[in-house]
Formats: structure tokens, sequence, C-alpha cells
């Protein structure tokens, strides 16, 4: 074999491998160049995101709510007749336009009057008005527990003395107001308000 035909089969056989290496290679940069797959949608916000957070005010006038329990300074429970106490007992229902109705348990109109709420939640403020809208009591208690379901304000016997005192517990309930027919206050002429400083509630409503 001269040194031509040497020369020539090399070239061949060199031609012939680079083939089989641009065949190789190429499906593998073809498969690099293509386009990314297209990302799968975020998934949409769930209801619960793009609810409004509700401020204070707002939880208070959400329900209906019922005094279920009192509990004094060392936590020990009080009987809801008690003296101490029943003043508080009865049905609150606090409206989102700034007004609020409580009766007794025995569904006799209580009180009513104007509410607001800190807002922070850490004070609820009330009036007491008479038929004729004169104002009788204004009052003021701590909260110390607010979400949808329980209630909880703070009162001090002695206003000096705080190291004395009950929390009134109210529960949500769906004890439709008295004489409103679930048609709204004061529907059959009922505004509540008997001019006792004092809250009722206790089944259904608290104040």
């Amino acid at each position: 074999m001269n040194i031509v035909s040497l020369i020539s089969r090399r070239t061949v056989v060199a031609a012939s491998t680079a083939v089989v290496a641009a065949v190789v290679i190429a499906p593998t940069a073809a498969a690099a160049a293509a386009p990314a797959a297209p990302a799968a949608p975020a998934a949409p916000a769930s209801v619960a995101s793009l609810r409004v957070a509700q401020t204070p005010s707002d939880v208070l006038a959400s329900t209906p709510w019922k005094t279920t329990s009192a509990i004094d300074q060392d936590g020990n429970r009080v009987a809801l007749d008690n003296p101490a106490v029943s003043n508080f007992v009865g049905w609150a229902y606090f409206k989102a336009d700034g007004t609020y109705t409580m009766y007794n348990l025995d569904d006799s109109p209580k009180l009513h009057g104007d509410w607001t709420v800190t807002p922070d939640g850490s004070e609820r403020w009330i009036n007491a008005k008479n038929d004729a809208g004169q104002v009788l009591f204004q009052r003021v208690v701590p909260i110390t527990q607010l979400d949808k379901n329980v209630f909880t304000y703070r009162i001090f016997p002695n206003a000096a003395d705080t190291s004395v005192y009950y929390d009134i517990v109210h529960t949500k309930t769906n004890h439709v107001e008295p004489g409103t027919d679930g048609r709204g206050p004061g529907a059959n002429g009922n505004q509540g308000g008997n001019g006792n400083a004092g809250y009722h509630f206790n089944n259904g409503n608290s104040h």
C-alpha cells in the first residue's frame, strides 16, 4: 500500500467518525435548544386569603351574643344569678350602624343605645338611652377575648380595686332578637331600654 492510499484511507475513516459524532451530538444539542415547557399556572388564591380581615367592631357585630358564664379573679365560676354578675346577663345585639339592643333572659327589653370598640379590640364603650333618646349612663369595659365565637369583658365591682373582678363570658348564638321576627331591630316597636344601669344576658346574646 502506497503512501497516497494510506492517507486517503485515513481521511475516509476520520470523516466517517466525524459524521457519527455529529449525529450523536446533534440530537443532544437540539434537545438543549428546545424551548422549556411552559410553567404551570399559579394556583388561584384561596377564598380565605381574599377575605378582608375583620376589625374588632366587625367581629362584635357579626352575631348575637349570649351570656354563658362568669369567672372571678381566682378562676372560679360564679353563678349567673349571683348579685355580683346578674346585672350583666342576657342577650345582646350589636348592630353595624353603631347601635345595640339588649334583653333579659325572658326576652323582655333591657337596654339600648350606642356602642364602639377600640381599633385594637381592647375596650368596648356603650351608652344607654331612654325612649326619648336621652343618655342615661356610659360605660367602658376592658375586653379580654373577642373572636367569632366568644366575647368576654371584665367588670370591677370597685373601680379603685382592680384586684377583684369578674369576667363576663358571652358566646355566639342564633337567638333571634325579641320583637323583630328576625326582620331587624324594633320591627314590632320594641326598642328595649328600661333605664337600668347594667347588662343582662345569658341565653343567646349577651352584652
